[in-house]
C-alpha cells in the first residue's frame, strides 16, 4: 500500500470516491452471474454486446488521477503510450469499452524493480534461520571433500560452509548479548590471561552460546580447538563465524558416525598440536584419547566434564584405577544442575516439540522417564500446559519427589500403550526398548533429552518387517507392517538441541562454570588436584550466580559480623557447606 500511494501521488489523497457508478440496462440484469459483483458484470456484459459506456464525470476525475500515476518521469515508453492514449480518451470524453481497457493493460503490465518489504523481511529471517539452524545445504558434497579457506587463508578445519560466517557472526553476537557473565569475565580477566599457555580441545555443541565460551577462552589466553559432541546439534554458520575467527573447528550438521570419530580424530591432531587441557560434553572425546592417543594425557593438566554421562565414565576409570589426570566434574555443580539441566530443559523441551510436530500438549498423556533435574524441568513444563504427566524412576528419592510434585510414578510398560508422547531423561541406555516400541498406540512420539540416544534401542528398529519414513529435517516414521506408525525425533539425540535452540541466558551460567574450571585446574599449582574428581569449589559456584544477578538488578544482603559469626561463615561467602542440597 505504502508503494501503490507513492506511485499515484498526491492526487490519491484528494480523490474522493464515487457516489454511484453506471447501472445496467435492465434487460440485462437477469444474464449476470450471481457469483459476479452486478457493476462490473453488467459493464462486461454490455461490453461482450459491442455496446458503450458513457463515464460519468466522477469517473473521468479517477481517471485523470490515474493519468497522472501512467505519466510521472521514469516510467518506460510503453507507459508512457499507454498513457497518452488514456490522455486522448479522456479530452474527446469518447466512450471506453472495458474488454479493450483490459486488453490494453495486458500488453503493458506495471514493472517494479523494487521487491515488496514483507517480502524481503521473510525470505531474509529465512536464510538467516536456515544458515544457522537448519541441516539443509546447497549441495550434497561432504565437507571432508572440499577444500576451504577463510578470508585471512586459514585452512585448518572441516565445516559445511564458510561462506555463511557472516550469518554464524551476528547469531554469536546476538548471544553475547544475555551471556552477560562471559562478558564481564572477559573484561576482569582478559588483561591478565589466565589460560595464557593453554592448548584446549573441546567437544561440546556448536552453537552461538558455545561460540561465545570458545572466544571468550581464546580471549584468556587459551589456543583452542573444537570438535560436536552431537551430530545435529552444530549450527553450521557459527562453526563458520569460528573458522573465520581463527578457531579451528571440525563438525557440520548431519554428520555420519565415521564423519564424528573423524572430526575428532582431526580435532586432536596428535601429530602437529598436543593439548594440555580437555573440555568435554559426554565424554567422546575423552574417551577416543584414552583409546587411540593414551600418550596424550602426559601432558594434560585436566579435564573439565559437564553431562552426567561423562561424568558417569569418569567415574568408573577412577574406580577402575584408570584415571590418570584431575577432572572437574561440572555437571554437579550447583550452577550447571539446578539451572541448565532444569530451567533450560524446562523452556527448551515445549520449543523443540512444537517446531517438529506442531503437538497440542492440553490433555495429552505424556510419560517423562527419569526425574532428576532435567526430568523435574520437563514434567513442569508439560504440565503447565495442562498434559497428563506420568513418570518413571528407579531412585525412590526421585520418586518420591515426583509424587510430592503432583505426578503418578508408574512402570513404563503400565502406561505405554496410551500415550501420546514418551520422553527420555536418565542418562541410562535401553530405557525405552522394542518391547515398549511395539505396544505404543499409533502416532506416539518419542524423543530423549538425554545427552545419547542409547536410551532409545534403534538397533531393534533396524529390521526387514519396518519402514521408515522420512518427513521433514528430525523428523522420521517409523511404520509397522499393520500400518502403526511411531513419530521419532532427531533420531534419537538430544532433542532440544537437535530440533530447537536453548536459551542463552542460562548457557552462560553453564559457560562460565566451566571457564571458570578450566582457569582453576591450569592455574592450580602443583600437587592441589590429585588424578581424582572434584566439584567445582563453592566459592566460584557463587562468584558465576553473582555474575548473573546483574541482570535482574538484583541486590545482595550483607551479613553483620554478628551474623557472620552466629552462622559460622564468612561474611563474603561461601555460605552454605559441601554437603548442602539447594
Amino acid at each position: 500500500m505504502a508503494e501503490e500511494k507513492e506511485q499515484i501521488g498526491a492526487s490519491w489523497e484528494d480523490l474522493s470516491l464515487p457516489d454511484d457508478y453506471p447501472e445496467p440496462n435492465v434487460e440485462d440484469k437477469a444474464g449476470l452471474n450471481e457469483d459476479t459483483d452486478k457493476d462490473t458484470s453488467a459493464t462486461t456484459k454490455e461490453s461482450t454486446k459491442g455496446h458503450a459506456i458513457k463515464c460519468s464525470p466522477k469517473l473521468l476525475h479517477m481517471l485523470k488521477a490515474a493519468e497522472s500515476r501512467w505519466t510521472r518521469p521514469g516510467r518506460n515508453r510503453a507507459q508512457l503510450k499507454a498513457g497518452e492514449l488514456l490522455s486522448e480518451s479522456l479530452r474527446t470524453d469518447v466512450q471506453i469499452q472495458l474488454s479493450d481497457q483490459r486488453q490494453e493493460f495486458s500488453k503493458h503490465p506495471i514493472k517494479t524493480s523494487c521487491r515488496p518489504l514483507s517480502q524481503s523481511i521473510s525470505q531474509s529471517s529465512t536464510d538467516s534461520y536456515s544458515s544457522v539452524c537448519s541441516d539443509s545445504s546447497e549441495d550434497e558434497v561432504s565437507p571432508r571433500d572440499k577444500l576451504q579457506k577463510t578470508s585471512t587463508g586459514l585452512s585448518d578445519f572441516c565445516i559445511k560452509n564458510i561462506k555463511q560466517a557472516d550469518f554464524g557472526r551476528r547469531a554469536i553476537e546476538a548471544a553475547q548479548q544475555e551471556m552477560s557473565a562471559l562478558m564481564v569475565l572477559r573484561k576482569r580477566a582478559g588483561g591478565e590471561k589466565p589460560l595464557a599457555g593453554a592448548k584446549v580441545v573441546g567437544c561440546t555443541h556448536i552453537t552461538a552460546q558455545t561460540a561465545v565460551l570458545i572466544e571468550t577462552l581464546s580471549e584468556l589466553g587459551a589456543q583452542c580447538r573444537w570438535a560436536a559432541c552431537n551430530m545435529f546439534s552444530t549450527q553450521n554458520a557459527v562453526a563458520a563465524a569460528l573458522a573465520e575467527g581463527g578457531t579451528s573447528v571440525y563438525a557440520w550438521r548431519g554428520e555420519s558416525q565415521d564423519d564424528f570419530w573423524w572430526c575428532i580424530d582431526h580435532c586432536v591432531c596428535a601429530d602437529t598440536w598436543q593439548p594440555n587441557m580437555i573440555l568435554d560434553d559426554g565424554g567422546s572425546l575423552t574417551h577416543r584419547i584414552y583409546k587411540k592417543y593414551p600418550s596424550l594425557f602426559k601432558k594434560v593438566k585436566g579435564i573439565v566434564e559437564e553431562s552426567v554421562t561423562g561424568v558417569y565414565r569418569l567415574y568408573q576409570l577412577s574406580k577402575a584405577g584408570s584415571l590418570c589426570v584431575p577432572v572437574m566434574n561440572v555437571n554437579d555443580s550447583v550452577t550447571k544442575q539446578k539451572f541448565d539441566n532444569l530451567y533450560c530443559c524446562k523452556e527448551s523441551i515445549l520449543d523443540g516439540l512444537k517446531r517438529t510436530t506442531d503437538i497440542m500438549f492440553g490433555g495429552k498423556q505424556v510419560v517423562v522417564c527419569g526425574y532428576g533435574e532435567v526430568g523435574k524441568g520437563c514434567s513442569a513444563a508439560l504440565k503447565a500446559l495442562c498434559a497428563v504427566v506420568y513418570v518413571t524412576e528407579v531412585d525412590p528419592i526421585c520418586a518420591l519427589q515426583a509424587c510430592m510434585d503432583g505426578f503418578r510414578v508408574v512402570k513404563l510398560s503400565e502406561v505405554v500403550r496410551q500415550v501420546d508422547l514418551v520422553i527420555t531423561c536418565t542418562g541410562s541406555k535401553n530405557v525405552v526398548r522394542r518391547e515398549h516400541l511395539d505396544r505404543m498406540k499409533n502416532g506416539c512420539i518419542v524423543c530423549n533429552m538425554g545427552h545419547s540416544n542409547n536410551e532409545l534401542d534403534l538397533e531393534s528398529l533396524q529390521t526387514a518387517e519396518l519402514r521408515w519414513e522420512h518427513v521433514k529435517p528430525q523428523v522420521d516414521q517409523v511404520i509397522w507392517p499393520n500400518g502403526k506408525r511411531i513419530v521419532l525425533l532427531a533420531e534419537g539425540h538430544l532433542l532440544n538441541l537437535s530440533c530447537s535452540a536453548v536459551p542463552s541466558f542460562v548457557l552462560s551460567i553453564t559457560a562460565a562454570t566451566q571457564a571458570l574450571a578450566l582457569i582453576e585446574l591450569y592455574s592450580a599449582p602443583e600437587g592441589r588436584y590429585k588424578q581424582d574428581i572434584y566439584l567445582l569449589p563453592k566459592k566460584m559456584d557463587e562468584y558465576v550466580a553473582s555474575l548473573h544477578l546483574l541482570t535482574f538488578e538484583a541486590h545482595l544482603t550483607e551479613l553483620a559480623n554478628d551474623q557472620a559469626l552466629y552462622l559460622g561463615v564468612s561474611k563474603h561467602g561461601p555460605f552454605k557447606p559441601n554437603y548442602y542440597r539447594y
